[in-house]
């Protein structure tokens, strides 16, 4: 299938540069009769440049950047929105080559020098959260591992201007649109390719997961990669509350739940975060926070509590102060680590819960 974007015509059946690591990239450009060393110099074109036309690859021979436009793609998603909150938060709204469109997210935090991209992994989200805008009009697709890391490349290049890089992204939180565990291999082969030191070389534990739970996945997560971060969002402490918000807990409930998670921890020895997101009169009650803390006591986990950011369509509130602040003291007192979350971004709809694909 052929159609035009922009300047260039999309052929769906070919590979897309950016969906290749560096080792992959090189043994397909070798096996094609180019030396290693030219694939290195694309690979650091497109990590360490950030350019999206082989034109732009300046030291490549035009007959081997003929050869690359003729047998692969090479994504370049297009900002068709950009929205930036008084923190400095800017949300992303992206059209992909289909037409779909994606948001992400840029968080700067100044006063740790860090600088954060909230990543999408699907278009649209299956999983129906009842206090997720993603999820209200369902899932569409999964995002291609080119998709994926494009959303990175873009955010860096808006950060950093003309000289890519500097400042550089820190961290990453595949947090965006989507359950990431529910696209596993493209999700995982973005990592490698933002790992890779010689491109983005964003270290594994500045990148951080979050899954809904999909069980077989935290497992198969945690046989493959022992360096990534995992938040798991929880939103209840039992299954009778956590079946009505996430109805993903009819599948895998707390209990398998969280014995892979415990799994996870044993395998990897990493600390675990489960998300709360308070909602008002759903999940803040003084004996929810009990319930809690006595289903993760004695677990290498921290609690981040997140009061609920405004999504109209979905009727969800923020608790008042009063009851956040109780919720936060019982988990503390009863020997749980636990923060609020900074609140960013909820005024341009950039926030937990907020993105939507929105273009007005």
């Amino acid at each position: 299938m052929h159609y035009l974007k922009k300047w260039r015509v999309i052929n769906l059946k070919m590979k897309d540069l950016k969906e290749l690591s560096r080792s992959e990239l090189i043994a397909e450009l070798k096996k094609a009769g180019f030396p290693s060393y030219r694939g290195e110099q694309v690979f650091n074109w497109l990590y360490k440049n950030g350019v999206s036309r082989t034109e732009e690859m300046k030291n490549i021979p035009k007959k081997m950047r003929k050869f690359l436009d003729e047998n692969y793609n090479l994504t370049d998603i297009e900002e068709i929105k950009r929205s930036v909150a008084v923190d400095g938060t800017v949300k992303y709204l992206w059209n992909l080559d289909d037409g779909e469109n994606i948001e992400g997210v840029y968080l700067p935090f100044p006063e740790s020098g860090r600088h954060s991209a909230c990543i999408s992994t699907q278009v649209g989200c299956g999983l129906g959260c009842s206090f997720c805008a993603t999820g209200i009009d369902g899932l569409k697709r999964n995002l291609t591992a080119g998709e994926i890391v494009d959303q990175v490349i873009k955010v860096q290049k808006d950060i950093s201007g003309s000289n890519f890089a500097d400042p550089r992204l820190s961290n990453i939180v595949f947090m965006g649109m989507g359950e990431p565990l529910a696209n596993f291999d493209n999700l995982m082969q973005s990592v490698e390719i933002l790992n890779a030191d010689d491109g983005l070389n964003i270290g594994m534990r500045k990148m951080t997961i979050s899954t809904a739970g999909l069980v077989p996945e935290i497992r198969k997560l945690a046989q493959v990669n022992d360096q990534i971060g995992l938040a798991v969002s929880l939103h209840a402490p039992n299954d009778r509350l956590r079946n009505k918000i996430m109805p993903i807990n009819k599948k895998y409930n707390l209990n398998q739940l969280l014995t892979a998670v415990l799994e996870y921890i044993e395998k990897t020895g990493r600390r675990v975060t489960f998300e709360y997101v308070l909602m008002d009169s759903v999940n803040d009650s003084p004996e929810l926070s009990v319930q809690l803390a006595e289903l993760l006591r004695g677990m290498n986990c921290h609690v981040n509590l997140i009061p609920a950011n405004p999504v109209p369509e979905l009727g969800i509130e923020r608790p008042v102060q009063k009851v956040i602040d109780s919720f936060y003291e019982t988990l503390a007192n009863n020997g749980i680590q636990v923060t609020l979350r900074k609140e960013m971004g909820t005024q341009i709809d950039a926030a937990c819960g907020q993105l939507k694909r929105k273009e007005n």
